[in-house]
Parts: structure tokens; C-alpha cells; sequence
């Protein structure tokens, strides 16, 4: 069975030093995490597990004969790549011309293995009106799939008023905005996430919990800002497997009914409508029974979040899940090659 995988990252060199300052500065815990334990090593390997520190650099820079290495080992088909870390921090002067050279070298990634690489641009969010012309120019010449969001475009969500021409672009383009975690604000960080060791207050601040609460915040603002309403082409992507937010829907409608929100249709709706889910690695079943349940097979993508997972069990996952057949499939990589346009 073919696999695609939507949440898969390299890191261009370039845009992380160019942004690690900013990142620093608003999260300085971001260094505190993998010094008194070391990741990869636990004894399930039958499921991804966060990456060794010490490989994720390595990995992540690979768009070429490692990464496929990978691909071929864990039975995976095609990786639709996008750029991790925090490329919308650098520095306002040199954003636009930096993601605009990283996506040419995700573009010369993907032409030298066609059948193997997709790609999300990465966009300089923090100046709408540049992005708004890089996401046109990322899809309409070099062919990408649509664009990837690390966290927060600046220092409002994507329901503020500025970016209303940006969602406008790809509402018109039929292009899907994938949602990814990034870092949450400095002061919900302190207030909700320090007090521990230096190890337990970067995780939980990060990928144990804060960014994708940071996340699902995000999506549940662009829902109740009526952005969907006003551009019913909009679909959105959300990883593991909806950053919580799936998990509320109800609790969400009976709080927030329509009487209130004054919304064409309900949270809940508008979800199961324009939203995708992927996993990013979290292959558990009792996740995706839910998640299947409430969304149907129709609704999911597969990504494992390389180079920041490990690729351990991706295959036998999918196989063994208590699905019919073609709703493995869909969520393999039919549903990747109907919303992306792509031939696997």
C-alpha cells in the first residue's frame, strides 16, 4: 500500500539562523530540553517515538539520498515537505528574501524526485501582503501543494484583519493552509508551563502539551472569526490529530451555539467540512478510533512528523488498523492525492 505523509519538515540552514535569535528570545526554554535525558531510546519501538537530539539536525537538513533511506525502510511512498523550526522569526529585512530561497530549495528537492517529494511553502506570514505573493508564486510556478504555519504569523492569530487578503489567496488558489504547533505565548508559557526542572517545564511547554494547545486555539479562533463562512474553498490541516480540538467539539457547540456565534453552521460542522486531521506520529488506536468516528476515514491524512519522530511502525499501523480496506487506503494516500492534486 502506497503512504503519503503531509507533517514531515526539513530544516533549511539559512532561515534557522536567521530566526534562532527571535526564537530564543521569546522562548528561551527552547535549549532546555534533551539535556538530562536523551530521546529514541525507549523500549516500544512498534510506534514512532521522538527522535535522538542529537539526529534531528541531521535528519531534517536531508532533502536527499538519507531521507529516502528512511522512506524506503519504513515503507513510505511520498513525503510532502515543509520547512520546521520558526521561519516566519526572521528578522523583518532579509524574511521575505529567506523563505523565498528556501522554497526554491524545496522546489529543486522535489524536481529531482518527483515521485518521491511534494511540498508546503513556507511564507514570510509576519508581512501578509509578501506572503500573499509567495504563496502565489510557490504554487503557480514552482508547483507546491499549499503552505505550512509554524505557530502564530506575528503577534495576532490568522483571524486578525490583516490576513484576511491571505486567506482570501487560498480560498482562490484551492490550496490547504496546514495549521502546524508553534511556540506559545511568553507569558501563557510562564504562567501555565514553568515552575518544574528546566527538562519538564521546555517539554511541557513545547511538544508535550503547550504548542498544540497553542494550536487548537488557533484553529477554534479562524472557526469563530467566520473565516470559514466567508470562504467556503478554505481547508485547513491539523495534526496531531486536530490539536485537541476534536476532542471538544461538542462541549464547544452547546457553549457556543450558533444563537451566539452567529455562524452559518456549527463548530462541529464547519469542522467536519473544512478541517483535515493527521496524526504526526501519534499512532495510537484509541486516538484514531475516535477520530474516525467523528470524522470518518474521508477526513484523515497520515504524516509522522519526521525528522522530529522516528518512523518506527508506520507501515504495520496502518495495516493492521480495524478498518475496511479502502478506508486504509483513503487515509494512506488517497485522500493526500485528491486534496493535493498529486500522483504518487
Amino acid at each position: 500500500m502506497k503512504i503519503i505523509c503531509l507533517e514531515e519538515h526539513t530544516l533549511d540552514k539559512a532561515l534557522v539562523m536567521a530566526s534562532m535569535p527571535a526564537a530564543l528570545a521569546q522562548a528561551p526554554f527552547l535549549s532546555d530540553w534533551g539535556k538530562t535525558i536523551t530521546d529514541g531510546n525507549l523500549p516500544d519501538r512498534s510506534r514512532p517515538q521522538i527522535e535522538k537530539n542529537d539526529l534531528i539536525n541531521v535528519k531534517g537538513a536531508d532533502i536527499g539520498r538519507g531521507r529516502l533511506g528512511d522512506m524506503d525502510e519504513a515503507g513510505i511512498t511520498m513525503q510532502v515537505l515543509s520547512v520546521g523550526g520558526f521561519p516566519h522569526l526572521a528578522s523583518a529585512a532579509d524574511v521575505v528574501d529567506l523563505n523565498r530561497a528556501a522554497n526554491d530549495r524545496l522546489a529543486s528537492a522535489v524536481n529531482a524526485h518527483p515521485d518521491r517529494f511534494a511540498a508546503f511553502a513556507t511564507l514570510p506570514w509576519a508581512q501578509p501582503d509578501s506572503a500573499e505573493k509567495e504563496l502565489e508564486r510557490a504554487v503557480k510556478e514552482l508547483g507546491f501543494k499549499g503552505a505550512l504555519l509554524n505557530g502564530r504569523p506575528s503577534t495576532h492569530f490568522l483571524d486578525h484583519p490583516d490576513y484576511d487578503g491571505l486567506l482570501a489567496r487560498f480560498n482562490a488558489l484551492g490550496v490547504p493552509l496546514y495549521l502546524h504547533p508553534g511556540l506559545p505565548v511568553r507569558s501563557v508559557q510562564q504562567a501555565y508551563y514553568s515552575g518544574f526542572s528546566d527538562e519538564v517545564t521546555a517539554r511541557l511547554s513545547m511538544f508535550a502539551w503547550g504548542w498544540h494547545h497553542e494550536a487548537g486555539i488557533h484553529l477554534l479562533r479562524l472557526i469563530l472569526s467566520g473565516a470559514f463562512d466567508k470562504y467556503p474553498n478554505l481547508q485547513v490541516i491539523s495534526g496531531h490529530w486536530g490539536e485537541m480540538l476534536p476532542f471538544w467539539l461538542q462541549r464547544l457547540d452547546d457553549s457556543l451555539p450558533q444563537a451566539a456565534t452567529g455562524l452559518r453552521h456549527t463548530i462541529t460542522q464547519t469542522f467536519r467540512e473544512q478541517v483535515y486531521v493527521t496524526p504526526s506520529g501519534m499512532l495510537t488506536l484509541p486516538h484514531f478510533q475516535f477520530i474516525y468516528a467523528l470524522l470518518g476515514a474521508e477526513r484523515i491524512l497520515f504524516s509522522v512528523d519526521y525528522p522530529y519522530q522516528t518512523l518506527d511502525g508506520v507501515k504495520a499501523f496502518i495495516q493492521s488498523l480495524p478498518v475496511p480496506e479502502e478506508a486504509k487506503e483513503a487515509i494512506a494516500f488517497r485522500n493526500a492525492e485528491r486534496l493535493l492534486g498529486l500522483t504518487s
